[in-house]
Parts: C-alpha cells; structure tokens; sequence
C-alpha cells in the first residue's frame, strides 16, 4: 500500500461516487409503488416483485386496491388513498396486503402525493415486508442497548482513529464524557496511556482486518490519576455486508483486580525466591564481614538499590550485654554495603568504615527499639535522620534516595545491629509487604553472624594462645641458619596444634621440632603447648631423638586421646651430623647444596599416644649450604590429590633458584597451600654453615 494510499474505506463519507450494493435499503428491499388518480399503478419498482410477489407485467395498470388488498379491506383503502390525494398529506403505517399466492402479508407503508411537472397528482408508496423491518428494528435497539448496558468498555472509530461512538462503560473507565469523544483521537485522550502503540495496534487491524485479542495495558486515565489500573483491550475491524470498512471497534475489560491479584502472587514468587536465595548464600563461612556482605547482596536489587550491613561496635567488642534503651548515640561499623548500579550514595556508606550515629538517627531508634523503621517517602528532612552526617545526606538527595527501610538484626534476644535499605531508581516505597521480607532476612542473617563473631572470639582466642606457645625468634646459633613461619587455618575452621621449635643445647648443638596434634580449637593449641614444654625438658637430658620421643609419647597417651605428629632433629656443627627421629610425621625436605632436594628416607614411627611403638633415630650428613626443610601436613594434603603427587610438587618447588630463608617459607606458602584450606602450616628451614662462622644471611 502507498505512502498516500488511504486505508480501505478511509475518506468514503467526503467522496461522491456509487455505493456498492448491501445497505441498508438493500437489506430491508424497500419497494416503491406510484398510482394514478384513478388507483391504477403506473410504476413498479423492481423491489416490488419481492415484496408483493408480482412482476412489473402482471402489475402495471392495474387497479392497486383490487390486485393488492384483500375484499374486507378495500374501503379503507379508497378511503386513505382518496386522503392523500385530496389533502397532501402522508400516511404512514403497516397494513395487511394480498400477496399473489393469496397469502396474507403485514407490509409496513410510507404513503406521499406527488405532483409532476405537468400538474399531474400521483400517489407514491413506499414499501417493505414488515417482519424484515420489525427484524432490522430489533436488531438495531439491541445492538444499540448491548453497546450501551455493556458492562465493558466499546468505542467505534473511523479509518482516520477519530472515535464515532464510546458507550457509557468506556465514558466512566476513561473518566471523560462520551461526547468528548467524538471526533478526537485516542492521543487526545488517554495522555497517560502508550498511546503510539495503542494508535499502532488499531491501524494494524484496520489494514489488515485481523483481530487482535487481550491485548494487557496498565496505565491510568482521567479517571483514577494516582493510580494505576489494568485493561484487557481487543481491536477488531468493522465492516458492512458489502466489505465497506467503516472502522475499527475495540472493546475494554477492566481487569485491575485480577492484574492486581497477579502482582501480588509474582510479588509473593519473588519473597520466596529471595528468601530461598538467602537460605542457601547467606552464612555459608564463619566469617562475619563475608557473611554480611551475603546479607547485603541478597538484597539488591530485587529488595533494595542499596543495602547497607550495621553492627554495633559493642557487640564485636563483646561489650554489650544488654539491649541499650538509653537516649545516647551508638557506634556502628559497617560491615557491608552493596548496590545494584554504580551510585553516589555508596560514598556516605563505606564497608569498614566506624560512624557514631547520634539518637536522632533512624539506625540509633532501630537498635533501641529493636523495631523496623520505614520511611516510605523520605524527603530532604528525613535524609538528615537517615544518614550519618550532612555530606551523607547530600549524597542520598543527588543520588535520587527516596524510601528507606532499617530492620534490627536480633539474635539470641540481642540487637546486633541493624540492615538499612534505600530505594532510589526503584519508583516503589518500602511497603509492609517488604518489611515483612527484609525482617525474615535479618532474622535468618543475625544468628549467622553472631555464631560468626562468636566463633572468631573463639578463634582468635585459641590463635592467640597457640602463637604464645610458639617459639620467638632464636638466638644465635653455631653452624645453623633458622628460618620459620606459621600460618592458621582460615576463618570458617579453628585453629589447629601445629607447632614447631629451635632449642640450643650444649655442645653448641640445636634441637630443631615439628610437630601437629590432631584435632583444632583451644584445647589442641593448649596441648600443643604442653608437648612443647615436654620437647624442651627432654631436649636438655641431651636424650637421643627417639629416646625423646618415647618420652613424648608416654606424655601423650595420657592427654585425653590426644595423638600427635613429631619431627625431632640435632645438630652437631662440628661434625655436620644431624641425628632424626620420626613420629607418625611427614618426612623432611634435604635441600644438599648443587643437588635436587630429596625426600628423607626415615622410619614412619607411630604417632605419640599411640603407645608401645619403638622409634629410630637416623644419622646424616648436613653440609655446609644444605638445607633441611621441616613442614606440616597442611601445607601439602589436599582432598582432591594423592599425597605423593603433593609431596613431588614440593619437591618441584624447592627445585629452583634459591630464595632468602624466610622468602622460601613465604614462596612454599603462596605456591602450595591454597586460601580456603582447612588446616594450619608450620614450616621451619634450617641451613647448616660454616661451624666457626657467625650466622650470616643467606
């Protein structure tokens, strides 16, 4: 179709021009009938043939009354036709008529003088079956009373969208007068409706006569201005019997409730899902930052643009004791913000970051009261009760801030802390339903943060003791150059019993120790510490080494079902010997200078508290610029490799160019032990030097 070619039937009623057949005088088959003065016809009608049953031939000429109408009715006849002919006037009416099978037949009259151009008078008479009419009749006043007691919207529009009928469903949906309707177009009058697809939709089917069904919209007309309503809308084209389209209809089902009732269910869908989220990545360590900063990327975007994570700083000093109802101010640490899009309101929200919030700030009465706070419009005055400080706030107003929402953080019957929530390109306010959702995460997140806290109270209690047990740097020694370090586990595990020692003897000798008791927390590092304590007593005895462990395993056997790993080593600078004995450990690293570093060939021995295993003591020599390098298994065992291929990777890893002794503690470290492993490292290196020498870095 043409860029200028109108749409079928556009423009009909402004062009001159034939109609095609159809109408509606097709449709009723009116007749016309013309008598002379005497009552004969002189004109017949080709619908005449239909209505009376005869043809033009039989009629014409004949006297109308004898040949139309019955005997009993032929003087009324004469008597409205001389009416009409004397007077003018017309007469209009259904009379019953003889139709040429002798039937009888109610024919509907419209009965008129006429007068030619010569002063003649004929009598003119319209016709039509009266049942056709009465059916027509019907047709219409029900047409016209279904378009105007229709519950639902219906409006007809021209092929130009300029609307021709609106009935009054359609009046009260739109909220504007049906006559304001006419002659304008849907732009005109639905100004907050997606007018250009609505006008698009309707042009579709007045080009291609194809319906289009339940189409959704949601928007708000005149009507109902602050709020939003949803319309089943159907556009369907209209059409006469001969094809002539007239225009397009459209009808308008107001299914608010159901549009409603739909948001709340997706509404409803979307809590669970978020609910379910936060069950599976909320608290999955025993970290307190990481598991607040869960709690905070659960909630955005679906709940919040931006979320923040408060926890009083008392609460992770463990200071606080009792909930506070004092009027005073609080200080808060946050733990963890997130937001769904790069926003300036993160600058006056910093993870880490240690704000005192004074008592008129929403967090502060939150904490008190241990109650939600909503703000569900937050102006520019609530922003100031909102943020920490002015420059927070001015932060909040430029990023668009507009509805937020603080819910306590409650374990235990202890207020934590507190979750704060801020929607700024979300239009929707923090309503009961999201408290309701944000209250179920805080409560799910609390006890995973308070048993976070609880367990690195335990933790860093259990790291500390174990890191006063073991050794300080050691003195001086003769002929050895020491080298150590200690890694915990990380935080979603205790700490474990790994320890290691360098203890001067007589004789210018070193005891040098590794050792791991099983098992973590406080009572392994406490056991530790006495195994340590033994190892020193017994090291002074100048015992041999399995004599020393002997020793240590009778100890152990009586430490509660303890058992424990143990290396223990002397050297003799003056003679380059260094004396081993092995208890259930992992075997050391001979770095020989010029050669491959080598596993150790030594008796595994039974690990202390066994009991009643004999150990060995092993001799060899280490030389000058050799190395000997005591680990823990935590540095090498893994779940998913088999131990020797761990321990030829150490052995890889030793293979190279020689580090600083503390360097290679540190580059064994990063290369072999992996962030989230669950267990501690010891590493100590000792390198033998020239016996004379002072220690001398290498």
């Amino acid at each position: 179709m043409g860029a200028h070619e109108p749409l079928p039937g556009q423009g009909r009623d402004r062009q001159a021009g034939t109609s095609p057949p159809g109408g509606l005088l097709d449709l009723l088959s009116v007749a016309a009938v013309v008598l002379d003065t005497r009552g004969r016809i002189v004109f017949w009608s080709p619908q005449a043939d239909e209505v009376f049953g005869y043809t033009a031939e039989e009629a014409l000429g004949q006297y109308a009354a004898h040949l139309l109408v019955h005997e009993e009715h032929q003087d009324l006849v004469v008597k409205l036709f001389a009416e009409v002919m004397s007077t003018g006037a017309s007469w209009a009416g259904a009379f019953p008529i003889r139709y040429k099978d002798g039937s009888t037949r109610l024919v509907e009259f419209r009965n008129m003088r006429l007068l030619d151009d010569l002063g003649d008078v004929y009598a003119l008479g319209i016709a039509a079956d009266q049942s056709t009419l009465a059916r027509v009749e019907t047709g219409l006043a029900l047409s016209e009373r279904l378009v105007s007691q229709a519950p639902i919207g219906i409006a007809l529009l021209d092929t130009d969208l300029r609307y021709l009928l609106v009935n009054p469903a359609l009046e009260r949906i739109n909220g504007i007068p049906a006559a304001d309707h006419i002659g304008r177009r849907p732009a005109d009058i639905l100004p907050f409706l997606d007018v250009d697809t609505i006008e698009s939709a309707l042009r579709q089917v007045l080009l291609t006569g194809t319906p289009l069904i339940d189409q959704y919209t949601v928007g708000r007309t005149p009507a109902d201005r602050d709020r939003d309503h949803a319309w089943s809308v159907s556009y369907y084209r209209i059409e006469t019997r001969s094809g002539r389209v007239i225009g397009v209809a459209n009808s308008v089902v107001d299914v608010s409730e159901r549009h409603r009732a739909a948001s709340e269910a997706d509404r409803a869908r979307r809590r669970l899902a978020v609910i379910a989220d936060a069950s599976a990545r909320v608290g999955t360590t025993l970290e307190v930052e990481r598991t607040a900063q869960e709690l905070a990327d659960v909630a955005v975007p679906d709940l919040a643009d931006i979320a923040a994570v408060d926890v009083l700083d008392s609460v992770l000093a463990f200071r606080r004791t009792t909930p506070s109802h004092e009027p005073g101010p609080e200080v808060f640490r946050a733990l963890a913000v997130a937001a769904a899009y790069p926003t300036q309101a993160t600058t006056a929200i910093k993870a880490g970051d240690l704000a005192a919030y004074s008592a008129d700030r929403l967090i502060t009465r939150c904490v008190h009261t241990g109650q939600p706070i909503v703000v569900a419009h937050a102006g520019s005055k609530d922003l100031q009760h909102i943020a920490r400080d002015a420059d927070g706030a001015a932060a909040f107003a430029e990023a668009g801030v507009h509805s937020y929402l603080a819910v306590p953080l409650i374990a235990r019957n202890e207020v934590l802390g507190a979750f704060d929530l801020l929607r700024a390109r979300n239009p929707l306010p923090f309503d009961e339903d999201d408290v309701l959702l944000a209250v179920e995460l805080a409560a799910r997140a609390a006890v995973a943060i308070d048993n976070a806290r609880w367990h690195q109270s335990v933790r860093n209690t259990a790291e500390t003791l174990q890191r006063s047990l073991l050794p300080g740097h050691p003195p001086p020694l003769k002929g050895l150059e020491i080298a150590s370090l200690y890694q915990p586990a990380q935080a979603t595990s205790e700490v474990g019993g790994d320890w290691y020692d360098v203890i001067p003897l007589t004789g210018d000798k070193t005891a040098l120790v590794v050792g791991d008791v099983m098992g973590n927390g406080i009572d392994a590092a406490a056991t530790m510490g006495r195994l340590r304590t033994a190892t020193c007593a017994f090291a002074d005895l100048n015992l041999e080494p399995d004599q020393v462990l002997r020793h240590l395993d009778k100890i152990t056997c009586g430490l509660e079902h303890y058992i424990a790993t143990c290396l223990y080593a002397v050297y003799d600078p003056e003679d380059h010997r260094c004396r081993i004995a092995n208890a259930g450990h992992l075997p050391p690293v001979l770095a020989a200078a010029g050669r491959h570093p080598q596993l150790l060939d030594l008796p595994t021995g039974a690990p202390l508290g066994v009991g009643g295993v004999p150990f060995h003591t092993t001799a060899f020599d280490l030389s000058p610029g050799d190395r000997l390098v005591f680990y823990t298994d935590g540095l090498v065992e893994t779940r998913h490799h088999p131990i020797d291929e761990r321990l030829n990777t150490l052995l890889h890893t030793l293979d190279g160019p020689r580090r600083p002794l503390d360097d290679t503690c540190q580059w064994l470290l990063h290369s072999l032990r992996h962030p989230d492993d669950h267990d501690d490292v010891a590493i100590l290196i000792a390198q033998a030097t020239l016996a004379l020498s002072e220690p001398h870095d290498t």
